[in-house]
């Protein structure tokens, strides 16, 4: 396929209808988003004085003009010795889910929705209040299976989310569907009388895979989020739990053909292998700490010495550009040979 070279006139254009946003509270660090993408703004020194001219022209954009001189007189209108640097940044996305967590759905019946008078936020709101682009904000809705209802964006509860996913599971089974082809409309049919049809539809594409085919809308669930959606059910309610009995329970609960394993459990569940017996508890990544040097402490507070295996699904996210876990791991951790096996622990005292 030939690539057409754009024209300057097209250029000119996107750049008119491109627009740069600064975000931020009054306690905030500002940043600069575009429609796709944040960036830090800090203030940068320079040895050249820069001055502002109105209506300057560059050399190129006078030998265009009809009557072109060598001499120009041009009134300054300032002068600065420093600039906004930009940096390319991490969304600050942690106020999103603390804002949508305020308010849960819990379904049309609830007596919450009655009588609630919480906040609920428009995507406008939501641009208002947090320090990143319009895309990175809507890929973070997704992946808080967050959908707009009545307008505003919410966050469906847990309880309620894990009712409607186990009403199409049941639906499936009785059925005997095959997990890669569930036809929407019979589960809008079929599950409608329970629930609200958008909220079927919306479960079926937290847990699957959208496609059509013959002009029909069908559903590939992914196992892997199921099962791992049933652990933070079984988990959730428990503080520490019997890893061995985890496992069995696990493996009962979800749907028949589908088989579970830890890598399900990625930045979810974590498995403390020296205690006796061995035990699973709760850690979600999205409940730590945003800055870097926090959710080191916040970790190394947690375990004293962590393998890479273990402590990657924790620190994953905090990657920039170009950057490896294991470039983190230099900096805000120190490793050591432990029983054969190469660990980390803080560079730092932790409180």
């Amino acid at each position: 396929m030939q690539r057409t070279q754009r024209t300057r006139e097209e250029v000119d254009a996107t750049l008119q209808i491109a627009k740069l946003v600064i975000r931020g509270d009054k306690d905030d660090q500002a940043v600069l988003c575009s429609k796709d993408q944040t960036y830090d703004l800090k203030i940068a020194d320079t040895s050249n004085m820069l001055l502002f001219i109105p209506g300057c022209k560059t050399p190129e954009q006078l030998k265009t003009e009809a009557a072109p001189c060598n001499l120009i007189h041009s009134e300054i209108f300032g002068f600065s010795n420093n600039y906004w640097e930009l940096r390319r940044c991490r969304p600050k996305l942690k106020k999103l889910k603390k804002l949508l967590m305020g308010n849960t759905y819990e379904g049309p019946d609830s007596q919450k929705e009655k009588d609630s008078n919480s906040s609920n936020y428009t995507i406008g709101d939501l641009l208002d209040q947090i320090q990143a682009s319009e895309e990175e904000i809507m890929t973070q809705l997704q992946v808080l299976n967050a959908c707009e209802i009545g307008g505003y964006w919410r966050i469906l509860e847990f309880d309620y989310e894990m009712k409607l996913l186990n009403h199409i599971n049941q639906l499936v089974d009785s059925e005997s569907w095959s997990i890669d082809k569930v036809p929407l409309t019979t589960c809008l049919q079929e599950l409608g009388p329970l629930e609200p049809e958008e909220m079927i539809e919306h479960c079926l594409k937290c847990y699957g895979r959208r496609y059509v085919e013959e002009g029909e809308v069908y559903f590939e669930l992914s196992a892997d989020k199921i099962c791992r959606a049933t652990a933070q059910m079984l988990l959730q309610n428990a503080v520490k739990f019997n890893f061995a009995e985890f496992q069995e329970v696990w493996q009962q609960s979800v749907p028949e053909g589908m088989v579970t394993s830890l890598d399900q459990l990625k930045g979810l569940a974590l498995v403390d292998r020296h205690t006796r017996p061995e035990i699973i508890f709760l850690l979600k990544v999205d409940d730590l700490p945003e800055d870097n040097q926090a959710r080191f402490n916040s970790l190394f507070s947690l375990r004293e010495k962590w393998t890479e295996e273990d402590i990657a699904p924790y620190i994953q996210d905090l990657c920039g550009q170009k950057q490896t876990i294991g470039a983190l791991l230099t900096k805000y951790a120190r490793s050591s040979v432990q029983n054969g096996v190469k660990v980390y622990n803080s560079r730092r005292p932790v409180s």
